[in-house]
């Protein structure tokens, strides 16, 4: 299972930061990124930060213009690949393979654990949350951006279905996305009925975390709307995407 969710992001790398909402291309993005994830990793410039599924590395862009120092995990080469050379030469920044699930990371050795788009994706959530509470310094935060990709609705299935037409007479730039393995690995993933923030905060707060914060991507939609295509627009609905932070206790 593993594997097959590898490849399929080894696939999207070349074209990744094309995805809507994964290149932060439209203007106001990254500003608003900021605010957001500043408020919510709550650490002082210079903290150790770990990223998990760092992808072609628009978010290590975040925390590096935050003052962090930051270690990124990531799962595939290629995206390793994209994101070292989109961050040649950065101080303050090591990008290395790693599982999510099991970082070995020395214990209690991050101020605050940074991820997006990868909690969906989990094989078995309840022994990464451990470990990410083995991680992190006490009064750490961790900042999960995420959502739910489980088109359960007729609604959410039509607006996938128009956004690929869309998509397909846009021509042929657009990202390279493999639908079929898409909805493969949703089949066999935990969250394959849905990633929803409230039982997302129950299975980390068994974890051990406290101090929850969670809300919705609205001041990150509006910028990213100024501009995109229709079917970039039309994806906008099938995703109900959030932010959620916790910390361990001190």
């Amino acid at each position: 299972m593993k594997e097959e969710i590898r490849e399929y992001w080894s696939r999207r790398a070349d074209t990744f930061d094309q995805s809507p909402f994964h290149g932060m291309q439209a203007p106001g993005e990254k500003t608003a990124w900021l605010e957001l994830i500043g408020r919510h990793v709550a650490a002082l410039a210079g903290s150790d930060v770990l990223e998990l599924a760092f992808g072609t590395g628009e978010i290590t862009t975040v925390l590096l213009a935050l003052g962090f120092r930051v270690t990124g995990l990531d799962l595939t080469e290629a995206m390793l690949r994209k994101a070292k050379a989109k961050h040649a030469g950065a101080a303050d920044l090591s990008l290395f393979l790693g599982d999510a699930e099991d970082t070995r990371e020395g214990d209690e050795s991050h101020d605050a654990i940074v991820m997006r788009h990868l909690v969906w994706t989990l094989i078995d959530p309840i022994t990464a949350f451990r470990d990410w509470y083995r991680v992190v310094r006490p009064g750490g935060r961790i900042v999960i951006i995420d959502g739910d990709f489980a088109e359960t609705s007729f609604v959410k299935r039509w607006r996938r279905k128009l956004s690929q037409w869309m998509e397909k007479l846009e021509g042929p730039k657009g990202p390279v996305i493999d639908w079929a393995a898409h909805e493969a690995i949703m089949r066999q993933i935990f969250f394959s009925r849905g990633l929803k923030p409230g039982v997302l905060q129950s299975m980390l707060a068994e974890a051990g975390f406290i101090d929850f914060k969670i809300e919705g991507l609205g001041s990150i939609r509006k910028a990213q709307l100024r501009g995109a295509s229709l079917s970039a627009r039309l994806k906008t609905g099938i995703s109900d995407s959030f932010i959620l932070s916790c910390a361990k206790p001190r």
